[in-house]
């Protein structure tokens, strides 16, 4: 097994190598731009790392692992569209640094790229990978349109809003370590241990993303800090603060985000202190460890050595407590 370093170099190069730079130089520069922005390359690593957890060749997983951050820089792209989002890792946004109309199209060739990347495998993991990708991206979409119906809701349920961070990014992650057990040849239940593994990882890895949008550190977490606070999203910090909440605090809250400010420095502050008054912030901390918890539960039922179960505890402790 490697390290989590050198799994993120080893992809790194491959992504390096993979030629986008054609024409139409319109649409292959701003895909190329997105792709070497850098992030965390989580996913394309929980590909890697599967694959080796299940004995099989990394490299055999590469083309795999690509098409699982293409795909989720497809969505990114389209995302920062709909949330009007000016930063992305710290830089413009594909749509800011071009117009809308790139951003578009750019995104949708990605998504077709990440498709054909799977012609690299034999037919049936070809048909396996194509199978769940199918699945997992049309969930995501319906993960991003509940996220959006929610914006002009005032009755989001917290089970809906855990529905809704499912679907848009924890089956990502779930996808990405069973596509590793899929190219190492893992039996269908190992396959099906390691995707609720992931799944339940990916939901703990978006409350922390909720969290660090709220509290984080603007130079480190590459994102506008206060984002979802000015698009009126109903995360769990929000749902929480609303059922914690005096009365007073709650119709502060509702018309906090039923109201266009003038001031949107202002609305973060405000909903920033009552995420803390409330006790919003340490319920949000304490989903965090439940669902990590969740996940690890699930590593009594996979067929792996001890030593690489404990492996993927240490990387689940790492993103729960991540900070970028």
């Amino acid at each position: 097994m490697l390290s989590i370093e050198k799994y993120q170099q080893e992809f790194i190069e491959y992504l390096n190598n993979y030629s986008i730079v054609k024409e139409p130089n319109g649409l292959y520069r701003p895909i190329e731009y997105i792709l070497n922005l850098g992030g965390k390359r989580l996913r394309p690593v929980l590909t890697l790392m599967t694959t080796e957890i299940f004995n099989g060749d990394y490299k055999k997983a590469l083309n795999a692992a690509l098409s699982i951050e293409v795909f989720h820089n497809f969505s990114l792209v389209h995302d920062d569209i709909m949330d009007d989002a000016p930063l992305r890792r710290g830089q413009q946004t594909v749509h800011e640094k071009w117009n809308i109309n790139t951003g578009i199209l750019s995104g949708d060739a990605m998504l077709i790229m990440a498709y054909q990347l799977f012609e690299n495998y034999e037919p049936n993991t070809f048909q396996a990978l194509a199978k769940l990708f199918g699945k997992t991206a049309l969930e995501v979409c319906e993960g991003q349109q509940y996220d959006v119906d929610f914006e002009t809701r005032n009755d989001v349920s917290i089970p809906e809003y855990l529905k809704m961070i499912e679907y848009k990014t924890a089956v990502l992650l779930g996808a990405a370590m069973t596509m590793g057990a899929i190219v190492a040849g893992a039996s269908e239940k190992d396959q099906q241990h390691i995707y609720e593994f992931g799944k339940n990882l990916g939901v703990a890895f978006q409350l922390q993303d909720d969290y660090l949008d709220a509290f984080g550190d603007p130079k480190s977490f590459g994102k506008q800090v206060g984002g979802d606070i000015i698009e009126n999203k109903k995360t769990y910090l929000y749902l929480k603060a609303l059922e914690f909440a005096k009365e007073a605090e709650k119709t502060y809250l509702l018309k906090l985000f039923n109201e266009k400010p003038i001031d949107n420095l202002f609305k973060i502050d405000q909903v920033k202190t009552l995420f803390l008054t409330t006790g919003s912030a340490e319920a949000n901390q304490k989903e965090i460890r439940n669902y990590t918890n969740k996940a690890f539960s699930v590593l009594n039922d996979l067929n792996i050595s001890e030593d690489k179960k404990e492996l993927l505890k240490a990387f689940g402790n790492q993103l729960m407590n991540r900070t970028i």
